[in-house]
């Protein structure tokens, strides 16, 4: 990992968390069908990847409701379908393979790390909870702390300002399409998991992995 970080040319490592940290989007997916069902609505996976996975949840609410709302208005929405999403999930959240190894590897080669999703606090406090990987992260970011979500870089660029280090200093790792492109619009590498979406469809990524045993 040492040799990779050296070669990437970076210092300080940034995580989205679904679908990074634990792979969660088919329950994502079927929690948001499950919530669209009770108000007569579909959706298909492919539309979830292209205008849901990645995004704030007041993005995937506006998209889902074809409006624009307030903040607490889509809240009241959010946790509806998160609650949903963590009743289905607990017993299954396990985290991406080889993350527990690569978050301890990193730490012992003094890479300062960040979480930077646009998920929710309460889904951030659930995963820890059940993985506890907390005390690894110097700084938590999500959609209460930007304007802009994914693929805006908002998210990335205040994640490194906190960090108090530069953009081209970080590595991200990612999972979405649209999370790709919004640390690579900060001007940061990044390793894609295919967690979700296809190694085509991440391109965009500077390297694409299956899970993180392949880097250990």
């Amino acid at each position: 990992m040492k040799e990779l970080l050296q070669k990437m040319g970076v210092t300080t490592a940034i995580f989205d968390l679904d679908g990074t940290l634990i792979d969660n989007n088919a329950f994502h997916l079927q929690s948001w069908k499950q919530y669209l069902k009770e108000i007569g609505k579909q959706i298909s996976e492919e539309e979830y990847k292209k205008n849901i996975n990645g995004r704030t949840n007041k993005d995937a609410i506006e998209y889902i409701y074809g409006r624009k709302m307030s903040a607490d208005e889509a809240m009241i929405y959010t946790l509806e379908k998160e609650a949903i999403y963590r009743s289905l999930y607990q017993p299954y959240i396990q985290p991406v393979a080889g993350l527990l190894q690569l978050l301890q590897t990193l730490h012992q080669l003094n890479v300062p790390m960040a979480i930077a999703t646009s998920g929710i606090p309460v889904n951030i406090e659930f995963m820890f909870q059940h993985i506890p990987i907390k005390q690894y992260f110097k700084e938590i970011v999500h959609s209460a702390h930007i304007k802009k979500g994914k693929p805006d870089p908002e998210i990335y660029l205040k994640t490194a300002e906190l960090l108090q280090v530069k953009p081209d200093q970080c590595l991200v790792f990612e999972d979405a399409v649209v999370g790709v492109q919004a640390a690579k619009k900060a001007g940061m590498k990044v390793i894609a998991v295919t967690t979700t979406h296809t190694a085509e469809e991440l391109k965009e990524a500077d390297k694409i992995i299956t899970d993180y045993t392949v880097l250990l």
